[in-house]
């Protein structure tokens, strides 16, 4: 056994040295940072398509920035719009990173928004910790320029609730006469006075109850079920997993216990991975408590933590964490991605979902056609995720299936 530990350490740092040399800085592509000339042409409602679905297409920490090679990002945001054609976008958090003018940072929000509205694709906001955190807009000032784009949902919800962007957006019946589904969105924060991480709070919590039972009320006493958006992941997640005294492969310390370490309990509902520490609030306002209690929401959708992929079931509710939607260089990025949600009209009580990563979007046929397309910029992004994402993924196989075989522990779940 040791022996071939050695071999897949050695195979591991031989491809790695291959990933750092390939590390390709693209050029400027064009992307278009003007605003977008589709205004005004977007359907803002939302509801279930003729085939009975809804497709929905989560994104989220795409930490655009001036001047650090935002580009890439936006395609692979542009690829993931034409790949699923989704009926709606959820972008959760850590959008553009806020620039010292607000020129900029409006050049940035317009890259990526261009990709939504000339698509006539509806996309919903909320943020996190780092869009408001320095720079020169404010969160409300950012929510009102994603507004001026025709394809925004998005709600300001101005004094009433802390935060800004807490809002719910129904989902009609394919025939469009009653609410057969709910999208809740919450702007979970980004820091409280000690500089950690913030969370829902109590007043928000409240607005959901009230709302919850509207739309109940509304709906001839009927429940309404739903799924929740917000960047950063409850506290409950570390209920969920497993908790271990000690450190183990694939197990990660506690944010704020550093004496405790947790990794996915085998006895759980598991999907996907966990790659870096969840990381929480600090305080619980008892958002996911009201959630169980009224028994509405199948799920809650977060980001912040950037590499975990990963659902788990907990009281009734998954608890459920998106990859980085964020080019970054070298070999992270073929580790980032995005996730699709989809809910049948037919049965509201359940959804599917899965995660696509960079490195099975871009494979050597793709590096053929982008080539003789003759766009340089395609080209180059093309053929570092394909050639970088093979080597990243054969490596996080060969380890995975090592530490399985090691310690006889399941530490990927399928997506």
């Amino acid at each position: 056994m040791k022996k071939t530990v050695k071999i897949i350490l050695l195979a591991l740092v031989i491809m790695i040295a291959g990933i750092l040399a390939l590390s390709i800085r693209p050029e400027y592509s064009g992307v278009n940072y003007n605003p977008a000339d589709s205004q005004n042409k977007t359907d803002k409602t939302i509801k279930f398509g003729s085939d009975g679905k809804l497709k929905i297409l989560h994104i989220t920490d795409t930490h655009l920035k001036h001047n650090h090679n935002s580009d890439p990002t936006v395609w692979m945001v542009e690829r993931a719009c034409d790949a699923e054609k989704p009926d709606i976008v959820m972008l959760t958090g850590d959008i553009v990173l806020n620039c010292d003018s607000a020129e900029d940072t409006k050049k940035l929000i317009n890259a990526l928004m261009n990709i939504f509205d000339s698509r006539n694709i509806p996309v919903a906001v909320t943020f996190g910790n780092h869009d408001s955190e320095q720079g020169a807009m404010s969160r409300e000032e950012l929510m009102a320029y994603y507004n001026t784009f025709s394809c925004s949902v998005s709600v300001d919800d101005g004094d009433a609730l802390s935060g800004c962007g807490t809002y719910n957006i129904p989902v009609l019946s394919s025939d469009g006469k009653k609410v057969k589904f709910n999208l809740w969105v919450f702007d979970s924060g980004d820091y409280d006075e000690e500089g950690r991480y913030s969370c829902v709070q109590s007043d928000q919590v409240e607005w959901y109850k009230q709302t919850s039972d509207k739309l109940m009320a509304d709906n001839d006493g009927e429940r309404v079920n739903s799924i929740v958006f917000q960047h950063i992941i409850v506290g409950e997640i570390y209920d969920a997993l497993q908790k271990s005294d000690k450190w183990k492969s694939y197990a990660y310390k506690h944010l704020y216990n550093k004496e405790e370490y947790y990794m996915f309990d085998p006895d759980r509902v598991n999907h996907g991975t966990i790659r870096e520490t969840p990381c929480p609030g600090y305080a619980n306002h008892g958002q996911f408590d009201a959630m169980v209690k009224k028994g509405d929401v199948l799920a809650m959708f977060t980001g912040h933590d950037h590499t975990n992929a990963f659902g788990v079931e907990y009281k009734g509710i998954d608890i459920v964490n998106s990859l980085s939607t964020r080019y970054i260089g070298l070999f992270h990025s073929t580790q980032c991605g995005y996730r699709v949600i989809e809910v049948d009209e037919k049965d509201t009580s359940s959804y599917e979902t899965r995660v696509e990563r960079m490195f099975d979007n871009y494979d050597f046929t793709t590096v053929k056609e982008e080539k003789e397309k003759g766009d340089k910029f395609k080209y180059k992004m093309a053929r570092e995720f394909a050639v970088k994402g093979a080597v990243q993924k054969f490596a996080t196989d060969a380890y995975g299936k090592l530490i399985e075989a090691v310690t006889g522990r399941q530490v990927t779940y399928p997506d």
